[in-house]
C-alpha cells in the first residue's frame, strides 16, 4: 500500500441497523488503537458509549456516541449512530458531517433489504461509503451470496476488498485474504492478524474474485481498463490508488468484513480508512463549503446538560477556535472534546476535528458557523420526516406547567424529529414523533434530564357532526330582574351545506327588524354554539341564514342577541338529523414490493382504501401506495408496518376530509364522548 502524508483529523460515522453491532465495532475499533485498555460489553453496560441508562436499559444506542483516538499517528473521531429507524435524525446529521460512512451490515441476505434507505441517503448525497459485514464468525453463507443480496439495494458497485478462508467441520470463517495484495491472514481473538500463505482450498475463489474487483475498477478507469484487456497485470500500488480515488467520488463501494465481538477485521478496517477515506478540505469541498483560511464549522447535535447546559456539537472545516475566542458578539466560555460520556476541556480546536462548544443560545443543529458567530442553516441539511405517532402530555402536577413547557423547547432543539402541537378540538398538548420508542425516550428525557413528570395518554380523534337536513327555529331570549332587562328574538333558517365548504352566516333582515349593530352578535352566539353539537362534536358544513327577529329599545343588547343566536342552533339542531363525521386522512406508503401485499392487508384491516399503486420514483423494486385511511385507525400504524417490513417500510399521511360513519362504531363514538363530557 503507498504511503501517504499525515492526514488532518478526520470523522467517521458507524451507521446500520439496529442489532448490527455498530457500538460493538467501536469498542473494536478503540481498544485496537490503544485508547481504551480492554472492551466494554453491552450486556454488562461496560462500554464507553450508550452511557444514558435509557441506552443501558434497552441496550441499544439512542444518541450519537462520539469517540477519539490516535491510529499510526493520525486523529480520527468516530460516530457510532443510533440504528433505530425511529431515531435516524440523529444518524442523518452525523453522516453529514463525516468524510466517509462505514455501513455495518449482518450476513444475513434476507435482511439486506434493511439498508436500503440509508444506502439511498448516501448515495443521493454522495456521501463516501464502505460496507464492512459484521458477525462473520457466525455465518455460514457464501459471500458472493451475501454480495448479490446487498447489491440489489445499492446504486453503486459493492466492490469485495477480500475473501474468507474456511476451516474445520463446519466451514468457520477463520480468516481472509486480501484481493489487491493477495496475501493471507488468519484471525486472532482481539488481536492484530497472523500473515499465512494462502491454503490452495482458496486459490481459484480468489483469482476470481480479484479479477472481479479490477473489472469493477477499470470501469472508471481507460488505462486500467486497457491493461486488463491486454491481460497485464496492474500494480497492487495503482490498484489501491484507483480504489482510493474511486471511493472518495462515492463511484464504488468496497465492502470488508469481519467479528467486531473478537476483534476480527478491525485492524484491516481501520487501515483502509486510513488510507482511503477522504480528508475534512475534501469533504467540505464536497459540501460545497468555500473557506479562506478562516473558522468555519457546522452544527450537527444539540445537547441541555444538567451542568454545562447548552452544549453544540460542532464539526470544524477550516480555521481553529479557543477557549476565550470571540465568535461574533459571544466568547466562548466552554470548549469541550466529547468522549463518550466524558467531557475533556479542549485548549484549541482545529480543523477537521469534532468539538463541544457551550452555551451558544442563537445557533441550532444544521447551523454554519464563521467568525462572525451564526452563518445561517446548511444547505441541503436533512429535514426531519413527518412525525408518525403522538401522545398527549399533561404535567404530572399543575404546578410545573411553566417548567414543561421550558423543558419540551429544550428536548425540541435537542430533536428536530419531535414535533409539538397545541390545542385541537379537545385542546391537548400533543407531542409527535417517529414512533414509540422515540416517545418514550422524549418522556424518560423529560424526568431524568429535566426533572419534569408528564401524564401521557392516546390523542383524540377529531370527530365532527353536521345535519342532513334543515329547519326553520325561532328563539326568544327574555329576562326582567330589575332595572334593564334582556331581550332578543331570532328566527333563522339551519341548513346542510356540501361537504367541505364550512360555515356560512347570511343576514336577510329586511325593515330594521333586528337593528344592524345586534346582527354581528347573532353570529357569534350561532359560532359559539356550534363548538358542541347534539351529539357532543364540533358543528361543522352549515349555513344558518338570519331571516327576522325583534328588538327592545331598552333590552336589547349584543349579549342578549348572542344568547338568542347561540339558543336558535342549541335547540334547532336536533331537527336537523345529526350524523357524526370522522377525520379521513391521505397515506401514501413506501415500500419494497415485497411486502406491497402485506401492506395491502395492514390497510384492509385498519378500514382503509387503497386508491393506487406506482413505482417509486428514484428507488427500484419499490412502491408507492396511496389509500384514505380514518385517523381513527391511525394508532400503531407505523408499529405494524414495520413489523411487516423489516423496519424500512414508511408512510407520510395529510388530513384529507370528513366522512360520515354510522352503525356501531358510530354509536361508540358517541356514547364514550357523552361519558367523556360526563366525568
Amino acid at each position: 500500500m503507498v504511503a501517504k502524508p499525515q492526514a488532518k483529523p478526520r470523522v467517521a460515522a458507524l451507521v446500520g441497523p439496529y442489532t448490527a453491532g455498530k457500538t460493538t465495532l467501536l469498542e473494536a475499533l478503540l481498544f485496537a488503537a490503544g485508547a481504551i485498555p480492554r472492551k466494554g460489553s453491552i450486556a454488562a453496560g461496560t462500554t464507553l458509549g450508550d452511557s444514558q441508562p435509557e441506552a443501558r436499559a434497552r441496550q441499544m444506542t439512542i444518541e450519537p456516541n462520539i469517540a477519539s483516538f490516535a491510529f499510526l499517528g493520525e486523529s480520527w473521531t468516530v460516530i457510532d449512530c443510533p440504528g433505530s429507524i425511529e431515531l435516524a435524525q440523529d444518524a442523518m446529521a452525523a453522516l453529514m458531517v463525516a468524510d466517509i460512512a462505514v455501513v455495518v451490515a449482518e450476513p444475513d441476505p434476507a435482511r439486506a433489504v434493511t439498508l436500503a434507505p440509508l444506502l439511498h441517503f448516501l448515495d443521493a448525497r454522495r456521501i463516501p461509503h464502505l460496507l464492512f459485514v459484521n458477525k462473520m464468525d457466525k455465518a455460514t453463507l457464501r459471500m458472493r451470496d451475501l454480495l448479490a443480496a446487498l447489491q440489489t439495494v445499492s446504486a453503486r458497485p459493492l466492490v469485495l476488498r477480500e475473501v474468507p478462508i474456511r476451516e474445520g467441520d463446519n466451514d468457520q470463517v477463520a480468516g481472509y485474504v486480501d484481493l489487491v495484495s493477495e496475501r493471507a491472514y488468519r484471525w486472532r481473538e482481539n488481536a492484530a492478524s497472523d500473515l499465512i500463505t494462502m491454503p490452495d482450498t482458496i486459490r481459484s475463489r480468489e483469482t476470481e474474485a480479484r479479477q472481479s474487483l479490477l473489472e469493477a475498477i477499470a470501469d472508471f478507469d481507460d488505462a486500467l481498463l486497457e491493461q486488463l484487456l491486454e491481460d497485464r497485470v496492474p500494480a497492487p500500488t495503482e490498484i489501491y490508488a484507483q480504489l482510493t480515488r474511486d471511493l472518495q467520488q462515492d463511484l464504488i463501494v468496497p465492502v470488508f468484513f469481519g467479528s467486531a465481538e473478537h476483534g476480527n477485521g478491525v485492524q484491516r478496517l481501520l487501515k483502509a480508512l486510513r488510507h482511503e477515506a477522504p480528508e475534512a478540505a475534501q469533504t467540505a469541498e464536497r459540501l460545497g463549503l468555500k473557506s479562506n483560511g478562516a473558522f468555519s464549522a457546522t452544527v450537527f447535535k444539540t445537547l441541555h446538560q444538567p451542568h454545562t447546559g447548552k452544549l453544540s456539537l460542532c464539526r470544524l472545516w477550516s480555521g481553529s477556535l479557543a477557549e476565550n475566542t470571540v465568535l461574533g458578539s459571544r466568547r466562548i466560555a466552554g470548549l469541550l472534546k466529547p468522549m463518550g460520556a466524558e467531557l475533556a476541556k479542549l485548549p484549541l480546536a482545529e480543523a477537521g476535528m469534532v468539538a463541544a462548544i457551550a452555551k451558544l443560545d442563537d445557533t441550532a443543529t444544521g447551523d454554519r458557523l464563521g467568525p462572525d458567530g451564526r452563518v445561517g442553516p446548511e444547505a441541503g441539511w436533512p429535514l426531519a420526516p413527518p412525525p408518525v405517532l403522538a401522545l398527549s402530555l399533561a404535567p404530572a402536577d399543575r404546578k410545573d406547567e411553566v417548567k414543561l413547557s421550558a423543558a419540551l423547547q429544550k428536548l425540541l432543539e435537542e430533536d428536530r424529529a419531535l414535533q409539538l402541537e397545541h390545542g385541537g378540538q379537545h385542546g391537548q398538548l400533543l407531542l409527535k414523533g417517529q414512533g414509540e420508542i422515540h416517545l418514550k425516550l422524549a418522556v424518560e428525557r423529560l424526568q431524568q434530564r429535566f426533572n419534569v413528570s408528564v401524564r401521557t395518554g392516546t390523542p383524540l380523534t377529531a370527530y365532527r357532526e353536521t345535519i342532513r337536513h334543515g329547519a326553520p327555529y325561532h328563539a326568544r331570549f327574555k329576562r326582567q330582574s330589575g332595572g334593564h332587562g334582556q331581550f332578543a328574538d331570532v328566527k333563522v333558517e339551519i341548513a346542510p351545506q356540501p361537504r367541505g365548504a364550512g360555515y356560512a352566516f347570511v343576514n336577510r333582515v329586511v325593515g330594521g327588524a333586528i337593528p344592524r349593530n345586534y346582527i354581528p352578535a347573532v353570529d357569534e352566539g350561532v359560532q359559539e354554539a356550534l363548538a358542541r353539537g347534539p351529539l357532543g362534536f364540533t358543528v361543522v358544513d352549515v349555513a344558518v341564514t338570519l331571516l327576522d327577529g325583534q328588538f327592545h329599545a331598552v333590552d336589547s343588547s349584543d349579549q342578549a342577541f348572542r344568547t338568542a343566536g347561540g339558543m336558535a342552533m342549541h335547540e334547532g339542531l336536533p331537527a336537523c338529523g345529526s350524523v357524526l363525521l370522522e377525520p379521513i386522512q391521505a397515506v401514501s406508503f413506501a415500500v419494497p414490493n415485497a411486502f406491497t401485499a402485506k401492506v395491502h392487508a395492514i390497510v384492509a384491516s385498519r378500514r382503509g382504501q387503497i386508491l393506487g399503486m406506482t413505482a417509486r420514483d428514484g428507488w427500484p423494486g419499490w412502491d408507492d401506495i396511496q389509500c384514505y385511511m380514518p385517523e381513527s385507525e391511525m394508532m400503531g400504524l407505523a408499529t405494524e408496518l414495520r413489523s411487516a417490513t423489516l423496519g424500512v417500510g414508511s408512510f407520510e399521511a395529510r388530513f384529507d376530509h370528513l366522512q360520515e360513519l354510522i352503525g356501531k362504531l358510530a354509536d361508540r363514538v358517541v356514547e364514550d364522548r357523552r361519558r367523556a363530557l360526563a366525568a
